[in-house]
């Protein structure tokens, strides 16, 4: 099953939360587990944190290669009693007065054969010794299969006929609403908006026979080392480590680009009109750069109004090369929009006149 990439269509991590979550809610579906396949760092166990807080159950993550079968199955001991030995489960297996949740096998593919048997007695018949898992709870799975280049051990037919298999797979739109959503440095955002290609390398990590390579999670690491204090040579150091020498040679020399084409600082502090035009970025890079850095810095409403202000100046952009404007500007106001509303400014872009002359020129 693991030497072919299997026949199951890919879902984005959206999708993928999103049938979770219509599953846990139905009490016969519930019962059947799932398992998530997906690359490294694309959010597998992400997805079954938010799905447990929506519905607001308890969450066990159990983090199978760090485990032994034992742990699983539990300690065994002679009872005197009862002249026989007993199974005592492990602590960490809900019980009766835990009525529902969700039990989260991670890594499962990962896992010593010996504890898969543990674990796929879970997943089949909701047992695992004398323990019985109570009624209200799911159980989802997790693992990556070999030709996302991780450690994987075969699932035979008998335990994947048991499961629904859900392939997820991370898109650009999806990770840069979850940077949106966590902060992550503007220019991140901007370089992979340019080059989504570059959001998952696996492939070509496999395929040049590299140990390190970017994924989504690798990105969240760079951005934080970004927003660190750190030197310009530690930076350097630190992210080369985190997503390949090559990926970190092509990043940095783009973010010299995005850090020269678009002074954020600067922009806010110019007056509208002639100053503020002398200031907008020429390049592609440059442009997706201003976007993201003035999202980030509209923390208030006086900044989220001179940042519509800035975007109402698209227009003067004289570029070298031809410029998406109209669809990057979209971009921007929509996104400032968002973020008003989730900060309660939403009259900041309802009486904004640059706003207003936005909609009017969408509307030509």
């Amino acid at each position: 099953m693991h030497t072919h990439p299997m026949n199951v269509p890919p879902v984005s991590v959206a999708a993928a939360r999103a049938a979770l979550a219509e599953q846990f809610a139905d009490p016969v579906l519930r019962r059947r587990a799932t398992m998530l396949w997906g690359a490294r760092g694309v959010g597998k166990s992400s997805i079954v944190r938010q799905v447990a807080q929506q519905h607001g159950v308890p969450l066990i993550d159990l983090r199978l290669t760090t485990i032994e079968p034992v742990d699983l199955r539990g300690a065994i001991y002679a009872d005197e009693h009862q002249q026989r030995t007993v199974w005592f489960p492990p602590e960490f297996l809900p019980g009766p007065e835990q009525p529902a949740g969700i039990l989260f096998l991670d890594e499962l593919t990962a896992a010593d054969q010996r504890l898969q048997i543990s674990a796929y007695s879970l997943i089949l018949d909701r047992r695992a010794g004398r323990y019985e898992l109570p009624p209200g709870w799911m159980v989802v799975a997790a693992g990556n299969a070999s030709f996302h280049g991780a450690v994987s051990h075969d699932m035979g037919t008998a335990l994947a006929d048991r499961m629904f298999h859900f392939h997820v797979q991370a898109t650009i739109d999806a990770f840069l609403a979850h940077a949106l959503a966590h902060g992550f440095a503007p220019e991140v955002m901007a370089y992979l908006k340019v080059r989504p290609d570059k959001l998952d390398d696996t492939a070509a990590q496999l395929a040049a026979d590299h140990l390190v390579g970017a994924s989504p999670r690798g990105w969240e690491d760079v951005s934080r080392v970004l927003q660190a204090p750190l030197t310009e040579a530690a930076r350097r150091v630190f992210v080369q480590g985190r997503i390949g020498a090559a990926n970190a040679a092509e990043f940095f020399g783009v973010l010299r680009e995005l850090q020269a084409g678009a002074d954020v600082v600067a922009l806010l502090a110019a007056r509208p009109g002639p100053e503020t035009a002398a200031l907008l970025p020429r390049t592609l890079d440059g442009l997706y750069a201003l976007v993201y850095g003035l999202l980030a810095a509209a923390s208030d409403a006086d900044r989220l109004s001179r940042a519509l202000q800035i975007v109402g100046q698209w227009g003067d952009i004289r570029g070298a090369q031809p410029l998406p404007l109209r669809e990057t500007q979209t971009l921007a106001v929509e996104l400032l929009a968002q973020k008003a509303l989730e900060q309660g400014l939403e009259a900041v872009i309802f009486d904004s006149p640059d706003y207003r002359r936005y909609l009017e020129q969408r509307g030509r």
